[in-house]
């Protein structure tokens, strides 16, 4: 894979826009712009067959976030369709356990699951500006589940990865995502008929059906016979909420995202300390070019991964952490010629696994839409006879009191998914996104700076090399295979430990769709992820 260069062109329409991982997906998201359907209800479409053709990244058991641009209004919204954690949460069962975090998968994973946001989200999201209802969008999804769908070679590739297969076989009811007890190869035609029930309950009863029915008491039975907090209470009162979109301009145009929780402000963040930096001189994929992102990206992880909280819980200083003030003082801890080895959170009040894709439709409305069950299929929890990957978003939460995204009953976990839109002039310039963990930020920061400095199409810079920083770990930058051995040479001079990344192991450097638009003549361009199976199309 990836072992030939190969070129793409943008895609051109003018009546509307879907890209996403998934060619099937796009094609679902397209078909109810084409009936008539607007950029939410195609949104929700394509979610829901990417939860079949995609199942490892995404699904009913997982979170979303999206942000609506209302054309009309010329106004951006989002929603924050995350769940929260149990209403049961006990610290002491983890510490009688001797753990000092919160398992993610395997063993003990049951404390990480949240309440499933993306039912209610769905359904919030078509309520308020689409113009179907939800049992006509989930027919294709409904459809594939049942009657079966081609696998493709990047979904083939982590369906059958080592950590995957333990996963999934660590209990029984796992083996619903494994046909004839093994992971699908590139090809294979698979059905997911419990997944396909589950969907059919949602399309008949709503929202309603999945929280406070038959759905929900299966969840809770189960997490419960595991040991784990998550109640039938905890499903019912979830509500997504929609929040005040949060924004910086970056030389000229306003790039949005959705609030903490979310992640989003740490691309905010980055593109202010970026932002006082001369990018286009110093050339596309140059060292200085590299190091300066790299290392404004460093700052920006290194204040989110502190500050990102539940706001309902906890105290997030949004306002100080997006002042230009204070991105002019966190760029005086850049050098140009080395790393900084001793980034930390500084003081703003003075002193994997997601699918994203983006719609626009005929009328200019778009739709930036991300859902995710966090690492592939989640906790690798899965309903029995429901065919419901549960999340393990939170294990993110932490266990230090101190911290803002402390572990508490009730609190939204820190979230890495994050949908992205750009406006220019009041009018929507972008509707963007790159899936990945801790690499969203990072691809949103480097996709708006190959399209606004360096001036690429949405396909060139998403086709670009990009760098991945290793936030969890020990800081390794990792770059694709393809980089110039002067870049490399660079970097590791300046101080970063620099590892190569080839093979099927690049779909880590994120997945990225873009469309754009010309205001004037309503002219969609987009651009769609060259290390997926995806497709941007448009009529």
């Amino acid at each position: 894979m990836f072992n030939f260069v190969s070129r793409r062109s943008a895609v051109l329409a003018k009546n509307g826009m879907v890209a996403t991982s998934q060619p099937l997906a796009s094609q679902s998201g397209l078909e109810i712009l084409k009936n008539g359907g607007n950029a939410v209800d195609a949104a929700v479409a394509t979610a829901a067959v990417l939860n079949v053709v995609e199942p490892m990244s995404t699904g009913i058991g997982g979170d979303m976030f999206a942000l609506y641009w209302d054309n009309k209004q010329k106004k951006v919204f989002a929603i924050n369709g995350s769940g929260c954690q149990s209403s049961n949460v006990r610290v002491q069962d983890l510490t009688d356990l001797g753990l000092k975090s919160i398992p993610n998968e395997k063993n003990n994973s049951h404390f990480a699951v949240s309440v499933p946001g993306t039912v209610d989200g769905w359904e919030s999201i078509i309520n308020k500006f689409g113009s179907m209802n939800l049992s006509d969008v989930l027919h294709d999804s409904i459809n594939y589940a049942e009657k079966g769908f081609p696998v493709s070679e990047v979904i083939s590739n982590a369906w059958s990865s080592k950590e995957v297969i333990e996963k999934l076989s660590f209990r029984k009811s796992g083996e619903q995502f494994l046909p004839n007890g093994n992971p699908p190869k590139y090809g294979d035609i698979v059905k997911l008929p419990e997944l396909a029930k589950s969907l059919r309950i949602i399309s008949e009863g709503g929202a309603e059906a999945f929280y406070n029915g038959e759905i929900a008491s299966a969840i809770t039975n189960f997490i419960q016979s595991e040991g784990g907090w998550l109640c039938m209470e905890d499903l019912i009162k979830h509500k997504s909420e929609w929040v005040k979109p949060i924004s910086t301009n970056y030389r000229g145009y306003e790039i949005w995202e959705c609030p903490p929780n979310g992640a989003g402000i740490i691309a905010l963040m980055a593109l202010n300390i970026v932002e006082n930096f001369d990018i286009r001189s110093m050339g596309l994929q140059s060292p200085e070019t590299y190091h300066h992102l790299i290392e404004s990206m460093r700052l920006a992880f290194a204040d989110g991964l502190f500050y990102v909280a539940d706001p309902n819980k906890s105290h997030v200083p949004v306002n100080e952490l997006l002042s230009k003030d204070y991105a002019s003082r966190r760029v005086m801890e850049i050098s140009a010629n080395e790393k900084n080895s001793n980034i930390c959170y500084g003081n703003p009040m003075g002193g994997s696994d997601t699918v994203y894709l983006s719609v626009v439709d005929g009328e200019g409305n778009a739709c930036s839409f991300i859902n995710s069950l966090y690492s592939s299929f989640g906790t690798g929890l899965v309903v029995p006879d429901y065919g419901i990957a549960l999340q393990n978003r939170g294990s993110l939460f932490s266990l230090d009191p101190e911290h803002p995204n402390y572990l508490e009953p009730n609190k939204k976990p820190y979230h890495t998914i994050i949908p992205g839109m750009a406006t220019k002039n009041g009018e929507l310039y972008l509707s963007f996104g790159v899936m990945g963990g801790f690499q969203q930020p990072q691809g949103h920061l480097q996709t708006l700076v190959n399209m606004i400095d360096f001036d690429l199409d949405p396909q060139k810079a998403l086709d670009a090399l990009r760098f991945r920083i290793d936030v969890e770990g020990d800081g390794t930058v990792h770059l694709e295979e393809g980089v110039n051995s002067e870049l490399v040479n660079e970097l590791t001079k300046k101080g970063h430990k620099v590892n190569i990344v080839s093979g099927y192991d690049r779909v880590s450097f994120g997945g990225g769709q873009i469309i754009s638009r010309e205001h004037s003549s309503n002219l969609l361009v987009g651009g769609t992820e060259p290390r997926k199976d995806g497709v941007a199309i448009g009529w």
